[in-house]
């Protein structure tokens, strides 16, 4: 028989992608996210295409997930689609240590950073 099918998280008009192991800090991922929050995927995509932050490659990736999404599970509109949310949180962080003078190590921290972009069907006014 198996589990009942887990409900949508987002609306009937949105499409959801995540992306999960997203190096850098969460930080410096929100810098990149803020350009993006509210405005047309299209115009989004082109805003994270020609930017010089290193992380805009990776939230690339993950919009054109939500968009490829949006067109092929959810039948919506490319042409209609906005960026609702793009929220930013923390992943694991690998631990590396580096080697000091006189027998010591010091601690390094690489973090990852989650990334969550819905995308919104626009309602014509």
């Amino acid at each position: 028989m198996g589990k009942a099918k887990a409900p949508r998280r987002v609306g009937d008009n949105e499409a959801l992608a995540v992306g999960t192991t997203i190096r850098g800090s969460a930080q410096k991922l929100n810098l990149v996210a803020a350009l993006i929050r509210g405005k047309k995927a299209e115009d989004a995509l082109n805003i994270l295409a020609f930017s010089k932050r290193a992380m805009a490659r990776d939230a690339s990736k993950v919009l054109a997930s939500a968009i490829a999404n949006a067109e092929n599970n959810h039948n919506l509109d490319v042409d209609a689609l906005i960026v609702a949310e793009a929220s930013v949180g923390k992943s694991v962080t690998m631990k590396r240590f580096h080697t000091r003078g006189r027998g010591k190590s010091t601690r390094i921290l690489k973090p990852f950073s989650r990334l969550r972009i819905v995308v919104r069907e626009a309602e014509e006014a």
